[in-house]
């Protein structure tokens, strides 16, 4: 079992009625009970709010937080980060699905690794209903994931655990950035500690037409490559003359290759790796 340490779990919430319930209901039956669970509401117009009160009022670890708009996803959680009082930080989206032991092993893994800022784990990419489409792993030692931080997230966001103490040193996540606002954290939070993966599947990832991956997949690749470059600019991350050849292919690749097709195809190639 791992050492009880209160965990603040993260996610924010923007009409997602259909998936909600099933998504509170993964955290709320974990193993690891010492957590506080922040779901800021924001500005949903569908019955989001009323399903969060519900289980709000069974279980008191859900700290419900209401944006009378929808202020986007950095925003949204940044103000949780401000409420949240854990020693860890975990974030959850509200169509995804984790593991019953997905905190428990996290929190485990975190304190045998004093020098991990940002950790996550495998995760199983799955279609609208929760069937598994394919499984995908990221790389596990700090060296690795640094040479290949370049190529593709390092993490997969919403299976990540942080020093709660760490994010808020960096100032937490950009507010100015709608998307990949992960990918700019991590090479902040990388600059103060390292870099760690579990080999372990720790969530279904829920794909459908109106993720972000699908509908914004082209603004979401020209925001990854801007923060690759900040980081090498002004974060002063080695980049590898492969790594900038890489970057320029996927600057062309925007152009020339739609980016519902390029999802699928990028699903395809990170089954592994």
């Amino acid at each position: 079992m791992a050492k009880s340490s209160l965990v603040s779990i993260i996610m924010p919430v923007y009409n997602s009625q259909d998936y909600l319930k099933i998504s509170i209901e993964s955290i709320l039956n974990q193993t690891y009970s010492d957590f506080e669970f922040i779901i800021i509401d924001d500005g949903s117009t569908d019955r989001s709010n009323r399903i969060i009160k519900k289980y709000a009022k069974k279980d008191k670890r859900i700290k419900l937080l209401e944006n009378k708009k929808n202020l986007r996803t950095s925003k949204a959680l940044n103000i949780g980060l401000k409420k949240a009082k854990g020693k860890y930080l975990i974030r959850m989206d509200a169509d995804d699905w984790s593991y019953p032991n997905r905190i428990e092993k996290q929190v485990g893994f975190m304190e045998e690794h004093p020098k991990v800022g940002v950790s996550g784990g495998s995760i199983e990419v799955c279609d609208d209903d929760l069937r598994v489409l394919n499984r995908r792993k990221y790389w596990q030692n700090d060296k690795k994931i640094r040479k290949m931080i370049f190529r593709y997230s390092p993490f997969a966001h919403p299976a990540t655990i942080w020093r709660a103490q760490l994010v808020k040193k960096v100032g937490g996540y950009n507010e100015n950035i709608p998307l990949a606002q992960d990918y700019d954290l991590y090479f902040r939070v990388g600059k103060l500690s390292q870099f760690g993966n579990m080999p372990d599947i720790l969530l279904k990832l829920r794909t459908h037409n109106n993720s972000s991956s699908i509908k914004k997949g082209k603004f979401q690749e020209q925001f990854t490559i801007y923060f690759r470059i900040k980081a090498f600019i002004e974060y002063k991350y080695h980049m590898t003359l492969l790594d900038k050849a890489y970057t320029f292919v996927q600057m062309i690749s925007m152009v020339v290759i739609p980016p519902k097709f390029k999802f699928k195809l990028f699903n395809m190639l990170r089954r592994y790796y």
